[in-house]
């Protein structure tokens, strides 16, 4: 997790202000739509799985009738009908990629991380062959700014619902909990009125390879280049986020 929370925490503040927020719109009503055709339907009270991606939808500062208009799309007869798929590969310098997507058309999203991955020196491998590289873990973020709990004591009944580990980064305090205390997590959470501004199974690396910026910024700049996709939903990657790494990537945006 080095780096992880200190990373997420530059995301998540950078995503309010630049040219990145069209894609966070798409990737939340996408979750959505997946949560209401294959997790139960469109009422949240009964689909915990749809409940998540709303909030998430908020956590992005998505607009409660857009939120509400993609319900109700995602539950009618034509609903877009989304397929989950991931791909893994590797970048440059051996660093490992696994890339989520979700998309109404396979072969074209096939051919467009085959495509990223090929033109910026890597390579796209077989489903199953870098999976061993991660651990799936249930990854919650919390603005601090609007908690009304001591963290001490917040932290205290976190490890009751199954928080595992903890990370407290500026605005953010990053909770992490095995993948199967997910839904436990969630339900601690609401019990203690706090709504994440994110909630998501991520794949964390078990060993992170640090390079010298510049390869660092390379394989950022890849990493990217998938993001922009609007297919893909995550990335993740073995790659060391370090402080140097960061302070040259704040620099550039």
């Amino acid at each position: 997790m080095a780096g992880h929370s200190k990373w997420a925490n530059i995301k998540h503040r950078k995503g309010a202000q630049d040219k990145k927020r069209a894609k966070e719109f798409t990737r939340a009503i996408k979750e959505i739509s997946v949560a209401v055709k294959d997790f139960g339907g469109p009422d949240p009270d009964t689909n915990p799985t749809l409940r998540n991606a709303i909030a998430n939808a908020k956590g992005v500062n998505m607009p409660k009738d857009t939120i509400q208009r993609a319900v109700k799309k995602a539950s009618g007869a034509d609903a877009d009908h989304y397929e989950i798929v991931s791909f893994e590969g590797y970048g440059p310098h051996g660093i490992a990629i696994f890339v989520e997507c979700t998309t109404d058309n396979t072969n074209r999203t096939v051919a467009s991380v085959r495509s990223i991955f090929s033109k910026n020196g890597g390579n796209l491998g077989t489903n199953g062959s870098l999976e061993f590289l991660f651990e799936r873990q249930g990854v919650f973020t919390i603005e601090k700014e609007n908690l009304e709990h001591d963290l001490e004591e917040l932290e205290l009944e976190l490890i009751d619902g199954g928080a595992t580990a903890f990370e407290n980064e500026d605005e953010f305090l990053m909770v992490y909990s095995e993948f199967t205390d997910f839904g436990k997590m969630s339900q601690k959470l609401e019990e203690l009125n706090i709504e994440p501004k994110k909630a998501e199974l991520e794949r964390i690396p078990l060993n992170t390879t640090e390079l010298a910026v510049d390869d660092a910024i390379q394989i950022m700049n890849l990493i990217e280049k998938f993001e922009d996709d609007d297919d893909v939903q995550n990335v993740y990657h073995t790659l060391e986020i370090t402080d140097e790494l960061i302070e040259k990537l704040e620099e550039e945006d």
